[in-house]
């Protein structure tokens, strides 16, 4: 392994170590970093963020507030301490109904949509013209021209033929937008999904076909799934989940059974159907004790066979996000699923389950419970049950209201979950100072990268300018690559506080606050993606006197 000297225009680690030039004194100091002292780094910071957005008439609103702040997402993925690797895609919650007939509405079936919304305005209609958000959900938010839009060619893991590819992505600085297009920017043009889906929404389905889709070779979303990255699923709905099973589609039916419409005398079965078909109450109406997901057969009997659930029983969903942990896990120990939900809840992240009966009949009839929440302009959201299970189940307590005047509070509180998983590299052994005159350490570092089927590759450091600064990639931002051979450098991070104006040696605040002098950054060059089951391993040159030069750290 090659010593990697992180000092400006020290060349020569001897000379470092025993020579007296201006500005440099003589540290009593090991000569090399040794091999004790090597640290795991934490590599990962891939994500990929599926968003299952609600696109039926009731949604407006609830796209224009997702969409104007989405920026509150993406400062938390891309602050120093996080750089996440991100990808995000979208999907709508249509999958289609028996009462949702073929061009009325446009299923994507878990298809990604990575669009325009200007290029799409007849989705921001809906009801004969009744309902037009053009304005609100598109017009207003969505600033761009096609070509700040065009999405740029990239690779991945299983193609290396750049291609467009249908979702956003910043990996190592570089984004699949054009230069000068943010991703923000970019999101609140491909985010509002409209409002003439299918009523009978179902995101846990959306989600599954989508998850599905995206490990499919013919798929365009192929390779959307990338093996080490963190999973993010957001769903962001108003309404109950309504993923049913297809073999059971006369639940719908007008000759079929109406065991869970809200009248069956009714001429067409309403979105009740979809709460009385998989959840029961207990308690006052009034007010429930609880309201709890249940499997329930054609004739509305609580069943255990899950092929007899008129809508797909949580197992199905469960199993799936299961199998791809349990696959990441292969990879990555600690790699984990993350779930969130943008829905009916209160502001305060509480849940109200109660009927309203004749003080609001049209809704209770409409839905079979009363609303969770309501909004500023009286809009109305159901409370989940399905949903809120499923989200406990990976991410206790990640419920945030979609009846919020303003959602930058839920998106912060969902990317701190991820940033809760990208860990950055901190160095727990307490790097040495060979310059204490200056402000900054300097370290004597060195890293090494194992990747599987190739073996062990020292990695050099990130260029530095003349002035010592780490050098600055006019196209992303971020580190440039020692020579053009090149696909991976470290950066060894020790500025606390801004002492100086290199924005790249700044040190997280998570590795400061345990008490850590020194972090270690991989960055990566332009296009190349970051191999799957890699790990690194990185050693300084550790301090003699760890007590007064890393007080806090254990």
């Amino acid at each position: 392994m090659t010593t990697r000297v992180l000092i400006a225009g020290s060349a020569v680690l001897a000379c470092l170590v025993g020579c007296g030039g201006p500005g440099l004194k003589p540290v009593d100091l090991e000569s090399a970093p040794q091999a004790d002292d090597q640290l795991q780094l934490t590599e990962n910071k891939d994500v990929d963020i599926l968003f299952v957005i609600d696109n039926s008439g009731s949604m407006g609103a609830e796209q224009a507030n997702l969409a104007a702040n989405f920026g509150a997402f993406i400062q938390v993925l891309e602050a120093n301490d996080v750089e996440a690797n991100y990808r995000i895609g979208i999907t709508t919650t249509d999958n289609g109904n028996p009462w949702c007939s073929p061009g009325a509405t446009t299923p994507e079936a878990g298809n990604l949509v990575l669009s325009s919304c200007r290029t799409r305005m007849g989705d921001f209609i809906f009801n004969d013209g009744e309902e037009d958000v053009s304005d609100l959900a598109c017009n207003d938010i969505c600033t761009l021209d096609a070509a700040a839009l065009e999405i740029q060619p990239t690779a991945t893991d299983f193609d290396a033929n750049p291609k467009p590819r249908p979702w956003l992505e910043r990996i190592e600085g570089f984004t699949n937008i054009p230069a000068g297009t943010s991703t923000y920017d970019a999101f609140r043009c491909f985010g509002p999904q409209g409002i003439n889906g299918c009523g009978f929404e179902s995101p846990l389905e959306s989600m599954y076909l989508a998850l599905t889709r995206a490990q499919t070779a013919d798929e365009d979303s192929y390779g959307f799934m990338r093996a080490n990255a963190l999973l993010a699923v957001v769903f962001v709905t108003d309404e109950a989940d309504c993923s049913y099973n297809k073999a059971w589609a006369t639940i719908f039916e007008q000759d079929g059974n109406r065991e869970f419409w809200a009248d069956p005398a009714d001429m067409f079965p309403s979105s009740a159907v979809c709460w009385n078909a998989g959840v029961d109450c207990v308690g006052d109406p009034g007010s429930y004790d609880a309201c709890e997901t249940v499997n329930k057969d054609v004739l509305g009997n609580v069943t255990a066979d899950p092929d007899a659930a008129v809508l797909h029983p949580l197992s199905r969903y469960f199993g799936q996000l299961d199998q791809i942990e349990q696959d990441k896990q292969q990879l990555n120990a600690s790699a984990e699923v993350i779930v969130a939900l943008i829905g009916g809840v209160q502001p305060d992240g509480s849940l109200l389950y109660a009927d309203v009966g004749d003080s609001d009949p049209e809704f209770q009839h409409d839905f079979g419970i009363g609303p969770g929440c309501t909004g500023p302009m009286g809009e109305a959201a159901v409370p989940p049950a399905r949903l809120r299970d499923f989200t406990n189940e990976y991410t206790p307590d990640n419920l945030h209201s979609i009846c919020a005047t303003d959602y930058t509070g839920a998106l912060e509180a969902i990317a701190d979950q991820i940033r809760s998983k990208i860990i950055p590299a901190c160095y727990f052994k307490c790097a040495a100072d060979t310059d204490p005159d200056t402000e900054l350490v300097n370290a004597i570092c060195e890293v090494e990268q194992t990747v599987p089927g190739l073996g062990v590759r020292d990695v050099p450091e990130c260029l530095r300018d003349e002035q010592g600064a780490y050098a600055v990639d006019p196209a992303s931002g971020s580190y440039v690559m020692p020579s053009g051979d090149d696909e991976v450098c470290f950066a060894a991070r020790t500025d606390i506080g801004g002492q100086s104006e290199d924005g790249l040696d700044d040190i997280a605040e998570y590795c400061t606050d345990l008490g850590a002098n020194l972090e270690f950054q991989l960055a990566y060059a332009a296009g190349v993606v970051p191999p799957a089951g890699a790990y690194s391993a990185g050693s300084c040159v550790v301090s003699n006197d760890p007590a007064q030069d890393c007080p806090s750290l254990d």
